[in-house]
């Protein structure tokens, strides 16, 4: 199979939101059944197109995969001949120990190509069209899910779904978007059953800390799953005093980046007050000791005065313009 065959095997799977990772060989030590440049699909479970060398490369491949499509993160690994099963970082290389009879070498990269991200927006209210709007410019498509809702309303969308039927808009909308139900009391129940219903990756819901209390121990009575549940973001938002529908939704999407990124609160990260506070803290300095008291210094005696010189006189001098 050519790379261009494998690229065609990897725009196929992208285009149809299925994440896998891009394996390049970059560096072959003989004896080895693979070549520099290379190219294999891999997917958490196999490799599905191209070639980066035998069964023994395999196993490390796979398990470094599952790693990089979990995190997001491109990885260099060498995979060397060594006890089997042993793994070690060598600065920005993983490398995996391998026991077989080959007795190569092999350096690959492993790039991780995700589906894109999208923005599930829940909700018709002032809120759900400010983040539409804002959304897609920092790069969320959004999808808006609300009980009739019309298209007009938001011209930034790229899908409306005009019904918040948690199984129908499960049928319509792909799983691990990231969800904001933004229903601002107006159907909060339905639209946060939609929202489980989705397999988000990640469900925020704008409301206070009381009301989300209420609403997820209704979720819950109503048979929804407690993981589910309590994943709930809520409140959401970052704290920046917003107010207006523009600023609450500019809250909220720094939320839905940090997790798109990976940091932040949204990974249950300690609020930066908090892990200062956890930090050791060092053991207070001890006091010195109080220093002695000076002596007084005995006052200068007054200096007398000195008379002042006498001048000397001076004969004018003849014929000067001063002396006549």
């Amino acid at each position: 199979m050519s790379s261009l065959d494998v690229l065609a095997h990897a725009q196929r799977l992208q285009s149809q939101g299925d994440p896998f990772c891009l394996v390049s060989v970059l560096r072959v030590q003989a004896p080895a059944s693979a070549r520099p440049g290379d190219k294999a699909v891999v997917s958490a479970q196999r490799i599905e197109a191209g070639w980066i060398g035998g069964g023994c490369a395999q196993p490390a491949v796979l398990r470094t995969v599952r790693q990089a499509l979990a995190d997001g993160r491109s990885r260099l690994i060498r995979i060397t001949p060594s006890e089997e099963g042993t793994e070690r970082e060598l600065q920005d290389v993983l490398e995996f120990g391998m026991a077989c009879h080959s007795g190569g070498t092999l350096e690959l990269f492993v790039d991780p190509v995700l589906p894109r991200a999208r923005l599930v927006v829940v909700g018709d209210s002032p809120l759900a069209v400010a983040l539409s709007t804002l959304a897609p410019r920092v790069g969320l498509p959004v999808t808006v899910v609300a009980q009739g809702a019309e298209a007009a309303r938001f011209a930034d969308a790229e899908h409306v779904i005009a019904s918040d039927d948690a199984a129908a808009v499960a049928e319509q909308v792909a799983p691990g978007a990231f969800v904001v139900v933004a229903t601002q009391g107006r159907r909060d129940v339905q639209g946060l059953r939609a929202a489980l219903a989705l397999s988000a990756r990640q469900v925020f819901f704008v409301a206070s800390a009381r009301k989300a209390t209420v609403l997820k121990a209704a979720l819950l009575e109503a048979g929804h799953d407690a993981a589910a549940v309590a994943a709930i973001v809520a409140p959401a938002g970052e704290p920046i005093g917003a107010q207006t529908p523009e600023e609450i939704a500019l809250s909220v999407l720094a939320t839905v980046v940090a997790a798109r990124r990976g940091a932040g609160s949204a990974r249950g990260e300690a609020p930066v007050v908090a892990q200062a506070q956890a930090q050791p803290q060092p053991a207070p300095v001890a006091a010195a000791a109080p220093l002695a008291p000076v002596a007084p210094v005995a006052p200068v005696a007054p200096v007398a005065p000195v008379a002042p010189l006498p001048l000397p006189e001076f004969a004018p001098i003849k014929g000067s313009c001063c002396g006549g």
